[in-house]
């Protein structure tokens, strides 16, 4: 029997959060300002979504639009008291102008949330070199927690990044070095991609506007969330 694919859902607040959970999300990424594709969200909101849901929560740590890391110093302090506050798991992610991964601005971060988990996000969709990115992050300091990549495969979305979706994780299954986060698929991701993805071994889902059908001036419905937790448990088609 296959396991249980994984389903993570944007939450802005609890109301979302909650939604989210009745429809069978088994985590959420916590976020505000959508506008900005997602940023850290106030502490007050964090313990509010703590309160109101329990599933784990993975906590944005980023401070304007795009994949430069800005006032690191400021961000780490904010990833302290989000700690302070009970944070356990974390999203984060920044990129050198060149477009390498910024070590520097990663491994302050991973001191501040030092032994938690955390996910490197779509910058890595942004990278100049994926494979490289890789790389240099698994063997940098303190990024033990590092067990997830949400990627779409490509800057443009799943459509356009199926194919690296599909051979990164045949490099993951075949034990290479720097592929051994969870891929955690999100971007532009659409219902009808899900079978070629669980097909070829893929596991982890990542959801935003897809689980708000009224747009993101709403909040989410846990009905459009059930229905991606259904079509997940669906029996998952062998490859030939």
């Amino acid at each position: 029997m296959s396991k249980r694919a994984l389903l993570e859902v944007i939450a802005l607040g609890p109301q979302d959060a909650v939604a989210a959970q009745a429809g069978g999300a088994d985590r959420l990424e916590l976020v505000t300002d959508m506008a900005a594709d997602g940023l850290t969200p106030p502490r007050a909101t964090f313990a509010a979504i703590r309160a109101a849901v329990g599933l784990p929560l993975r906590v944005m740590l980023r401070a304007a639009d795009g994949f430069a890391a800005g006032d690191v110093a400021a961000l780490c302090e904010e990833a302290a008291a989000l700690r302070a506050e009970g944070a356990e798991e974390f999203v984060l992610g920044f990129l050198t102008p060149d477009g390498r991964p910024d070590l520097d601005a990663v491994a302050a971060l991973a001191e501040v949330i030092d032994g938690c988990r955390w996910t490197f996000h779509r910058a890595i969709d942004r990278a100049a070199d994926r494979d490289a990115l890789r790389k240099e992050l698994a063997g940098a300091p303190g990024t033990a927690g590092l067990d997830t990549y949400l990627t779409a495969g490509a800057a443009q979305g799943v459509d356009a990044g199926m194919p690296t979706l599909l051979a990164e994780r045949a490099r993951a299954a075949a034990g290479e070095p720097g592929y051994e986060p969870r891929i955690l698929v999100g971007g532009g991701l659409g219902l009808g991609q899900l079978p070629a993805l669980r097909a070829a071994g893929l596991d982890a889902f990542h959801i935003g506007g897809a689980a708000r059908p009224a747009g993101w001036s709403a909040p989410v419905d846990a009905a459009a969330v059930r229905a991606w937790r259904e079509a997940l448990d669906q029996p998952v088609a062998q490859r030939a």
